[in-house]
């Protein structure tokens, strides 16, 4: 992963918008990243981790995003150019934060964006640009940490590596250092495992002592189900430590409870039988007593009977003669109800008739009416079918009625329609008269439109000519600033190369004034010289001290010389390649600034905007003359239409008037003095019902005068028949119905109880009984009475030693398949019980007291102390490594994450903390630095090429930070860039590149500066 270009907008302390190019910073494998104290420079590392992610590092999360000292208009936003996975990506994120109103006052919240973009050979249409990927956080987010392979926290311990962080974790205990692993290797499967194992083990634990539970209820079940005589079951359960086997002695106990209770139950068996033939017995004679008690009771009871009946006979005799005259009366009943009913029916009538007679005398509208209280049925009649025939002729008079109605509703009509004409043949006038005033203006407009899309094709040529002007200032006043920026780089690059060429020809003629020592190096005692042939050596050259040269040295000065003078070369052309931009662009410019020539193209963009609304309105403008002249065509028609409506409706309204007076004449003649024709004719069919129903109700009177009569006469012939001197004699004797059915009733049963007592009195069993003593019953009773008693405690035995023998049974069995059951559970239990003490540590046999997680931390440790040690030893000069120690803590704190520096001057292994300052930061920073390349080997290999020193640099003296730089250097050689933030002096004169942050009252800047600017 390779950073190359940062923007920040109004984030942390930047009120404007600063840019940090990293292909500058790390052309040279390192930079400097410096500043005041609160200028900002932690800022740059956290907006980095904001693109990335979201959110800034935890330490600095209370911090706030937005710059107080921005533009309230100016949004927060953060971008971020990076290579990684071999694709160019470009991230761009804005907070949440609230923002002023568009419209109106006060503030609004301007939601959080993110937008992924790639860098593409073809968007599309042929030509390289930026290709989107995603605006959803969630999508852009797992996009990115599958590129980069770290959550947030590995990455801010593996790129922005906090020094004073790692110096915490050099002095940390495991459980402090465990926490920061944790974070960074992700073991939390290893926790999830461990947790499994107790879950288990607590599962199995709780499925033991389930079992446990439920053997010591069967146990209680089996000592209570064989009764208090039984042997206790105390000593026969195991004890909780005993896992081995819980049910062999309570199986043994089970057993014996059963063979008791089989024992129990023969004697009940044979005691059950002796009971039940003593209850037969008992039973037996108790109902030969009750047998011989009931006939002796009966024969009493017949007895009374035949004494009480003798007494009811004279009662008797009377009934029997009443119900005989009653009898012979039944034959004259009928004709007197009949006689009863005409009556009541003649009355009914003479009622009915003199209700409908006074009917008609009520109503004195009508003269047909007078005189029909005393008139007979035949004129009754007659009136009826007059008034009958009235009804009809004024149905006729009805229908000129409705006809006037509507001839009304039709006059009301037509007199509204004739009013709309008019009103429509006025509008219309109106509107014809302002017709020539709306032309006028329409043409105006018009005219003006046409004059205003002329003026648009001119402005359209003068606006391409500023654009174009604009774009050259632009990129001149640009170029300008690029050739201020490359003049010093260039001479700095020159006087660099100078110095190359000046080093590297010090080097050669030094090379050349010790090539005598080289050559005298290579003499040996005996062996003839190269140069002159002589095998002794009398005095051979020496070489001063510190100014020996090697082939080697002088290669290298030689390719520092040819790449110094290669990078002067490429820094004149390209400054050349600026200005002779710079000149064309300034030609196509003219001499007016960006600013001006900005601000007279704005004067014509609005008047060019304003000339083009215009224009725009031409259509519209023709387009309403057209519909102008068509609703005028259209309002000379209505016009025209509602005249001659208005005429043909006024003869219309004339002939109604002429029609309607006419039929209101002959309507008021057939109506009289009722409101309607048809009230009239609903008046006089009423009244004809009326005289209807006054003849029916004569009528039905006659009829019922004549059945009376004979109804009488045929009451006198049937009393005559029965045997009666009259209608009333018979009326004397006569019963109803019921009475003479309950009369013959009591006589029925009287003859009945009669005929059954000289039955009873007749039987020979019942006479034999009453010869004997009386019957004993409660003798008989209390002998049975013992017997049941005796058969039911027999009962309760038998059954009591059944269930418990039924209920040992049972239990046995419950017990024979619960020690089935735990067999494997226990099994199941000391293997989980063992292997979670084991994760967890607390087991005997984990020596360490060493947990899971911890145990896969220090694995990780050792690879990280490993690492680490690499660049230690260079750093500390071959005397520190550092190694992890598995040793146990003090107290009951857990082992496996102990780390220990070893001394090689000493030969001693200490603990860290030992170390002094600056010891304890290039050991820390080693440590850092190897726990990057442990962790970027665990998210799968991704390189970084970009990394973050945080501070720390202080505390090293001169030596001991030019091997810490060597070590750096090492970095960069393997194609890193490494960016140290630091306020150390001496840096300014290591580190070229750099990173300035300027702090001022109105917010922070960035700058880049070489080592001139330092």
């Amino acid at each position: 992963m390779r950073l190359h270009r940062l923007t920040v907008t109004a984030f942390g302390p930047f009120a404007g918008a600063e840019t940090v190019d990293f292909d500058a910073l790390a052309a040279s494998g390192l930079f400097l990243l410096r500043g005041s104290t609160g200028a900002g420079k932690s800022s740059v590392l956290d907006a980095v981790c904001f693109a990335l992610y979201g959110d800034v590092p935890g330490s600095r999360r209370a911090n706030r995003l937005r710059s107080d000292h921005a533009d309230p208009h100016r949004l927060t936003e953060v971008r971020l150019e990076l290579t990684i996975g071999g694709r160019r990506l470009q991230i761009t994120r804005l907070p949440e934060q609230r923002r002023p109103k568009k419209v109106g006052t006060g503030t609004t919240v301007e939601r959080a964006q993110t937008l992924l973009r790639e860098w593409a050979a073809d968007t599309g249409d042929g030509t390289p640009g930026w290709r989107a990927l995603s605006k959803s956080h969630q999508e852009a987010g797992e996009e990115i940490h599958r590129l980069v392979g770290m959550n947030r926290d590995q990455f801010c311990q593996v790129v922005l590596l906090p020094q004073g962080d790692f110096a915490r974790f050099l002095r940390a205990d495991s459980e402090e250092r465990g926490k920061l692993l944790r974070r960074l290797f992700d073991t939390e499967r290893f926790q999830h495992v461990e947790a499994w194992l107790a879950e288990q083990r607590r599962s199995q634990e709780a499925a033991v002592q389930a079992g446990r539970r439920r053997l010591r209820d069967l146990a209680s079940k089996a000592e209570q189900a064989a009764g208090p005589g039984a042997e206790a079951a105390d000593g026969w359960v195991a004890a909780d430590d005993d896992r081995a086997d819980l049910t062999a002695g309570v199986l043994g106990w089970a057993a014996i409870l059963r063979a008791g209770a089989a024992e129990q139950q023969a004697v009940a068996d044979a005691a059950l039988a002796g009971a039940e033939a003593a209850h037969v017995e008992a039973q037996h004679e108790r109902e030969a007593a009750e047998e011989l008690s009931g006939r002796q009771q009966r024969h009493r009871q017949a007895r009374q009977r035949a004494e009480r009946l003798a007494g009811f006979e004279p009662e008797a005799a009377r009934d029997r003669q009443r119900l005989a005259a009653a009898q012979a009366a039944v034959g004259v009943e009928s004709a007197l109800r009949l006689r009863e009913h005409a009556a009541e029916a003649h009355g009914r009538a003479q009622e009915a008739e003199h209700r409908h007679r006074a009917a008609l005398t009520g109503d004195v509208r009508e003269p047909a009416t007078m005189g029909l209280g005393e008139a007979d049925a035949a004129e009754l009649a007659d009136t009826e079918r007059r008034l009958r025939a009235e009804v009809v002729r004024l149905e006729a008079a009805r229908a000129d009625e409705r006809h006037c109605v509507e001839l009304a509703r039709e006059q009301r009509a037509a007199d509204e329609e004739r009013l709309r004409a008019e009103d429509l043949a006025e509008e219309a006038e109106d509107w014809l008269a302002e017709f020539d005033g709306r032309l006028v203006r329409l043409q105006a407009e018009q005219t003006a439109a046409r004059e205003a899309g002329a003026r648009v094709e001119q402005l359209d040529g003068r606006r391409v000519e500023l654009a174009a002007r604009l774009k050259a200032a632009r990129e001149r006043d640009g170029l300008r600033t690029g050739i201020s920026a490359a003049e010093p780089r260039a001479h700095a690059l020159r006087e660099a190369a100078l110095d190359a060429r000046e080093y590297s020809q010090d080097l050669r003629e030094r090379r050349l004034v010790g090539m005598a020592a080289e050559l005298a190096e290579q003499l040996r005692t005996g062996e003839a010289c190269r140069v002159c042939g002589s095998a002794e050596h009398p005095a051979p050259a020496l070489a001063a001290p510190g100014e020996r040269v090697s082939a080697a040295d002088e290669d290298r000065a030689r390719a520092a010389q040819s790449a110094a003078e290669q990078a002067a070369t490429d820094a004149d052309q390209a400054l050349t390649a600026l200005r002779v931009r710079e000149a064309t662009a300034a030609g196509t410019a003219g001499p007016d600034d960006a600013r001006t020539v900005a601000d007279a193209l704005a004067t014509l963009d609005r008047e060019h905007h304003e000339a083009l609304r215009a224009a725009e309105a031409l259509g519209r403008v023709e387009r309403e003359i057209g519909r102008l002249s068509d609703d005028r065509a259209r309002r000379h028609d209505e016009l025209r239409e509602a005249r001659e409506r208005g005429a043909v409706l006024t003869d219309r309204l004339q002939a109604l008037g002429t029609e309607q007076r006419e039929l209101a004449a002959r309507v008021a003649a057939a109506r009289g003095e009722a409101a309607s024709v048809a009230e009239r004719a609903a008046a006089l069919a009423r009244l004809a019902d009326d005289v209807a129903a006054a003849v029916t109700a004569v009528r039905a009177r006659a009829e019922a005068a004549a059945r009376l009569a004979d109804a009488e006469d045929e009451l006198a012939k049937a009393s005559a028949a029965a045997g009666f001197p009259s209608a009333g004699d018979a009326l004397a004797v006569m019963l109803p119905r019921g009475q003479r059915e309950q009369l013959e009733a009591r006589l029925d049963r009287h003859r009945a109880e009669l005929a059954s007592v000289e039955r009873e009195l007749a039987l020979p069993e019942l006479a034999a009984a009453a010869e004997r003593p009386d019957a004993d019953l409660p003798a008989a009773q209390a002998a049975l009475d013992t017997a049941t008693t005796r058969l039911r405690h027999a009962h309760a035995a038998q059954a009591a030693a059944g269930e418990r023998r039924a209920a040992l049974a049972t239990i046995g069995a419950q017990l024979a398949a619960l020690a089935e059951e735990l067999a494997p559970a226990l099994v199941r239990f000391e293997w989980i019980n063992r292997l979670a003490a084991l994760a967890a540590g607390t087991s005997t046999e984990n020596r360490l007291r060493m947990r899971l997680e911890s145990y896969v931390l220090a694995a990780r440790l050792e690879q990280v102390a490993a690492a680490a040690s690499d660049r230690l030893v260079r750093m500390s000069g071959g005397r520190y490594t550092l190694v992890h120690s598995d040793d146990r803590g003090t107290g009951n704190k857990r082992s496996g994450l102990a780390l220990r520096v070893v001394d090689a001057w000493t030969g001693t292994e200490r603990d860290t903390a030992t170390l002094s300052g600056g010891e304890s930061f290039f050991a820390s920073l080693a440590l850092a630095l190897g726990l990057a390349d442990v962790v970027t080997d665990e998210a799968g290999g991704m390189p970084l090429d970009t990394l973050f020193i945080d501070e720390g640099f202080g505390t090293l003296d001169e030596q001991t930070l030019e091997e810490v730089m060597d070590v750096l250097d090492g970095l960069r050689e393997r194609d890193r860039a490494v960016g140290i933030v630091s306020h150390v002096a001496d840096l300014r004169t290591r580190i070229p590149a750099q990173l300035l942050v300027h702090k001022g009252r109105h917010g922070s800047t960035l700058a880049l500066a070489g080592r001139e600017d330092a």
